[in-house]
C-alpha cells in the first residue's frame, strides 16, 4: 500500500476516535457538573478536562476565566482548536475524501454524512440547548463508523490501518484520563501499607460525592456497567485503576488496547518495521505481565508517564516505517 494512503487511514481513524473521546470526556464533566461544589472546585474539574487534552495553554490565551460554556465551545466548534470536535471530525472526513477509493462506499457516507450534520449543529443552538444530546449523537457517529469498517471492508491493509489508528488514539486518550483524574484523587491514597485502607476512603468529604466521582472516569470509558459486572462490589480508586489498565477483555484498557495495536501492526509489517513492532510488543508485554502492585508501588503518575513517552514513540515508529513523514 501506498504511504499516503495508509497515512491518510490512519490518521482518518484517529481524528474519528479523538472525536468520541472528547465527546466523551465533555458529557460526563457536564452531568457531573450538577452536583454540589464549590466555585474553585467546578474551574479545577474544567481546566482537568482541558489538561488531559493539553489544550489549557491554548484556552487561556483566548480565554481569562474557565467557565463551562467557554469550555464546551472551545473544545466542540472552535476552528482555530486542531483536536475541538468540529476540528476532528472535518479532518477525519478530508483524509476519507483523500482516499476514497480505499473505502467501502457505506465508509465514506459515513464520514461524510457527519460532517454535513456536524455543519448543522454548528449553525444552531442545539448544542447549548441540550449538550447530552450532541455528546451523544458524537458518540453514536464513531461506534457507525467502526461498525461499518468491521462489517463492510474487506480484511486487508485499508482495514488493519484503520484500526491500528482508532487504538492507538484509544490507549493515549485511557491513560490521560487515568493520570489526570487519579493525581487529582493525590496518589498518596495508594502507596504501599495504605492502599487498602485509603483507597475505600473518600477523596471528599462527602461518600456520595467520592462515588460519583469514580463512577464519572469510568462512565467516560463505557466502563462503568463492566466494574459492575466484574467486581460486584464497591467503586474503590485501586479497582478502576486495574480495570482500566491491565484488564484484557476491558475493551478501552491499556493492555486491551495495546494488544489491538500489536495485532494489527503484525498484518501491515513490511522489511523496515521489525523494530517497531519489537517496540510494541515490549510495551504490550510490560502491560500484560504487571501487576497492579507492581505499578502503584512504583508511583502511577510515573508509570503513565512513561507510557506516555512510549506511545508517542510508536507513533513516530510507524509515521517512520509506514506513512507519509512529518515534514512531507
Amino acid at each position: 500500500m501506498l504511504s499516503r494512503t495508509a497515512d491518510h487511514l490512519f490518521w482518518m481513524s484517529r481524528y474519528t476516535e479523538r472525536a468520541e473521546n472528547t465527546a466523551r470526556m465533555l458529557d460526563v464533566h457536564v452531568q457531573t457538573g450538577l452536583l454540589p461544589q464549590s466555585v474553585e472546585d467546578v474551574e479545577k474539574g474544567w481546566r482537568a478536562v482541558l489538561g488531559i487534552s493539553e489544550l489549557t495553554h491554548a484556552y487561556d490565551k483566548k480565554y481569562s476565566v474557565v467557565t463551562q460554556k467557554d469550555v464546551i465551545d472551545f473544545m466542540v466548534r472552535d476552528p482555530s482548536n486542531s483536536s475541538s470536535i468540529a476540528s476532528c471530525l472535518k479532518q477525519a472526513r478530508e483524509n476519507a475524501r483523500a482516499v476514497r477509493g480505499a473505502l467501502t462506499t457505506e465508509a465514506w457516507e459515513i464520514q461524510n454524512a457527519t460532517w454535513i450534520k456536524m455543519q448543522g449543529y454548528l449553525q444552531t443552538n442545539a448544542l447549548e440547548q441540550n449538550p447530552a444530546e450532541f455528546f451523544e449523537w458524537v458518540k453514536h457517529r464513531s461506534h457507525l463508523s467502526r461498525g461499518v469498517t468491521i462489517g463492510t471492508m474487506l480484511k486487508d491493509e485499508a482495514f488493519h490501518f484503520i484500526r491500528l489508528g482508532t487504538f492507538l488514539e484509544r490507549a493515549d486518550n485511557t491513560a490521560r484520563i487515568i493520570d489526570v483524574k487519579f493525581h487529582g484523587a493525590k496518589e498518596s491514597a495508594y502507596k504501599k501499607g495504605q492502599r487498602q485502607s485509603q483507597a475505600q476512603t473518600a477523596i471528599t468529604a462527602d461518600p456520595q460525592i467520592d462515588f460519583y466521582y469514580w463512577a464519572a472516569i469510568l462512565r467516560s470509558v463505557s466502563g462503568f456497567e463492566i466494574y459492575r459486572k466484574v467486581y460486584r462490589d464497591v467503586i474503590t480508586p485501586a479497582r478502576v485503576a486495574d480495570l482500566l489498565i491491565l484488564r484484557p477483555d476491558m475493551p478501552r484498557s491499556l493492555l486491551s488496547c495495546m494488544t489491538q495495536v500489536v495485532g494489527n501492526l503484525k498484518h501491515v509489517q513490511n522489511d523496515m518495521s521489525a523494530d517497531t513492532e519489537r517496540f510494541a510488543g515490549k510495551l504490550h508485554a510490560d502491560l500484560k505481565f504487571s501487576t497492579l502492585d507492581e505499578i502503584l508501588d512504583a508511583g502511577l503518575h510515573d508509570y503513565l508517564t512513561r507510557f506516555f513517552e512510549r506511545i508517542f514513540e510508536l507513533g513516530n515508529r510507524i509515521s517512520r516505517d509506514f506513512l507519509v513523514p512529518l515534514n512531507t
